[in-house]
């Protein structure tokens, strides 16, 4: 009886012990930290510690399915990063876009292998085996490194930032005016343009207050020297210029002048020539005559019934004394028209 009347205060204090314990026990346990990750997060504060020793680093996006099925490959390659001497970190695209632009990502997840400043692609599937055997093997150096303009510490490629960073702000400060404000995207669209416009304009400010800054005016005395000298340099082009065409004309005179002396040399050499050719025809009738009056007189008296040569022939010495003056009229005629002709034309032109 002693025995069952004791039991259920027992059990209760029992009870109450164990829900005491459990009550103590809870929020110990609830404060012991999570496992810490060996990632080390890169940004563009800290993103210069690449630079010494040897790491790999791996860009990923949040609502990359990709990147996520290489994150939990990604922790173990970074918790085996003593025994292997590296040191491993990763770059978040959305909240760093100027290390995306730096690097030049265009696909995710992208990594990178850096040895004392010298930066290589690596291409593998990016699970933790292929990872390992890609440091213990020194695959890396078979690699073709990022040198020149392509590295991502040269000057050009921290342009490449610089504009990657102020394309993410700008697509956080749209998503702040349509997401957060509800503004609508068009409304965002025109507050760009109109802000672009006003930037630009405030940049030709700049430059035009810096030129004139640096800019030393000449004082007015050397001024007006520089342009009396060039006004006098245009003045002389100007005279050598008209010297030239008055050369020019005088050249073309002197040869229209010997072109005409020319001609008239041989329009007097014509003239001539035509003027001894009617003297000959005028000396050739009268020959003839007197070889026909030789001839008949070689021939003996006449018959009857036949004139003498003076009584009955003279007609035909008239006729033939007659013709050649005529032909000599028609060549001097001819000539004449000729000379004509040549003078008009030498006229034309």
């Amino acid at each position: 009886m002693a025995g069952g009347r004791c039991g259920p205060p027992l059990t209760a204090l029992l009870a109450a012990w164990v829900a005491a314990a459990a009550a103590t026990a809870g929020p110990e346990q609830a404060a012991l930290p999570a496992e810490q990750s060996r990632v080390q997060p890169m940004t563009a504060s800290n993103w210069t510690l690449v630079m010494e020793g040897e790491w790999m680093l791996k860009f990923y996006a949040p609502w990359c399915p990709s990147c996520q099925q290489t994150d939990s490959e990604w922790e173990t390659f970074a918790k085996n990063g003593e025994i292997l001497q590296i040191s491993v970190g990763k770059v978040d695209v959305i909240q760093e876009p100027g290390l995306s632009g730096r690097f030049f990502v265009t696909t995710l997840p992208a990594f990178f292998h850096a040895k004392d400043g010298i930066f290589r692609r690596y291409r593998g599937p990016g699970i933790f085996e292929d990872l390992q055997n890609y440091i213990l093997e020194k695959k890396w150096q078979s690699v073709e490194p990022l040198t020149g303009w392509k590295s991502p510490a040269s000057l050009t490629m921290s342009g490449m930032a610089g504009l990657f960073s102020i394309s993410g702000k700008i697509w956080h400060l749209h998503n702040y005016f349509t997401v957060t404000l509800g503004i609508p995207a068009w409304c965002s669209y025109v507050f760009f343009v109109i802000a672009t416009l006003v930037l630009g304009l405030f940049m030709g400010l700049v430059l035009v207050v810096i030129s004139e800054c640096f800019y030393v005016p000449l004082p007015r005395h050397l001024s007006e020297c520089s342009e009396q000298n060039q006004r006098s340099e245009e003045a002389q082009r100007a005279e050598q210029l008209q010297d030239a065409e008055e050369e020019k004309d005088d050249s073309n005179e002197e040869e229209n002048k010997d072109s005409l002396v020319d001609d008239e040399e041989e329009k007097e050499d014509l003239g001539d020539e035509d003027e001894a050719e009617e003297e000959e025809e005028e000396d050739n009738p009268a020959s003839g005559v007197d070889e026909e009056r030789s001839d008949a007189n070689d021939q003996g008296p006449p018959r009857e019934g036949s004139a003498a040569p003076g009584e009955v022939e003279p007609e035909d010495t008239e006729e033939d004394i007659t013709e050649p003056p005529c032909s000599a009229d028609t060549e001097q005629g001819e000539d004449s028209l000729r000379q004509r002709k040549s003078q008009h034309a030498d006229k034309g032109p």
